[in-house]
């Protein structure tokens, strides 16, 4: 697994490599949070908790219309990351991101409101675009909701 450092070692090569063709390169960032919505009420309380490994398909057409897919996991902390270095002429122009599922046993029904989210992606190179929050459910709510 690599760690944050050897992660920004080779995307410095990869700018530097591109930075010496003569092409100018353009970084990208989407992140965002998975939630159990505990009681229900898509709303994130002292209730709720991040759920790790959850599933998230980020879709990007860049400006000269090409789609990238991406896939995505949550770590710990409930957070997904996609991010992505290439030529200025081919970065991210329409994004979307949406759920694809909770791996965690009692927080597996998607909340109605967190269908996906449709963006234009304009921040410049090395600037990231956060993602409000995908809400899960549990099948039951507990009594202390109610």
């Amino acid at each position: 697994m690599e760690t944050g450092m050897q992660k920004e070692m080779v995307m410095g090569l990869f700018l530097l490599l591109i930075t010496l063709s003569g092409v100018r390169a353009w970084t990208g960032e989407i992140h965002g949070r998975v939630v159990c919505d505990v009681c229900g009420d898509s709303s994130i309380g002292p209730e709720d908790h991040a759920l790790e490994g959850a599933e998230v398909a980020v879709l990007c057409i860049t400006k000269s219309g090409e789609v990238l897919n991406y896939q995505a996991f949550t770590n710990s902390k409930g957070v997904y990351t996609v991010a992505e270095t290439m030529p200025e002429s081919d970065r991210w122009a329409e994004c979307m991101t949406r759920p694809i599922s909770s791996f965690h046993e009692h927080c597996t029904q998607l909340s109605d409101a967190n269908a996906g989210v449709k963006f234009s992606y304009k921040n410049p190179s090395g600037y990231s675009q956060a993602i409000k929050p995908f809400l899960y459910q549990p099948a039951n709510v507990p009594m202390y909701c109610i």
